[in-house]
């Protein structure tokens, strides 16, 4: 089987506010967007937010959140970018977790949670090269 991911969909309580979110924090424009969903061509794959309690109807699955069951990431290029893209994602509707750091193995990170709790990682790794068009690539 390949290795990849095709799509990572969020369930969110308000698309609005979402789309504020990903939208005027991250500077993110929606290719396909409906009542139910909003799509956002990421570099090789798909991030769609989806109105609950709709996806959980979809997936047959009982709202059951955990807020620690999982983190995505945003890597930027450099250190310095780390602090004010967090400071962008708070002012569009998300919640600080943790101010940027240094943490024991390396780099600099902070992380935020979007309007509906969904945790994100904004980094820098210098081990990490991330090229013209967003790829990241692992490297030591």
């Amino acid at each position: 089987m390949q290795q990849q991911i095709s799509v990572i969909t969020l369930g969110v309580s308000s698309l609005g506010r979402s789309r504020t979110f990903y939208g005027d924090g991250f500077g993110w424009a929606p290719v396909f967007e409906n009542d139910e969903i909003v799509f956002y061509q990421m570099n090789g794959f798909m991030l769609g937010t989806w109105q609950n309690p709709n996806l959980d109807q979809d997936m047959r699955r009982a709202s059951e959140p955990s807020p620690s069951a999982f983190c995505l990431a945003h890597n930027v290029p450099n250190r310095g970018d780390v602090a004010p893209t967090i400071a962008r994602l708070v002012a569009a509707g998300g919640t600080l977790l943790r101010a940027a750091d240094e943490p024991p193995h390396g780099g600099f990170r902070g992380y935020l949670s979007d309007p509906d709790g969904h945790a994100w990682e904004i980094a820098w790794n210098p081990a990490w090269r991330i090229d013209e068009r967003g790829r990241v690539t692992f490297g030591l």
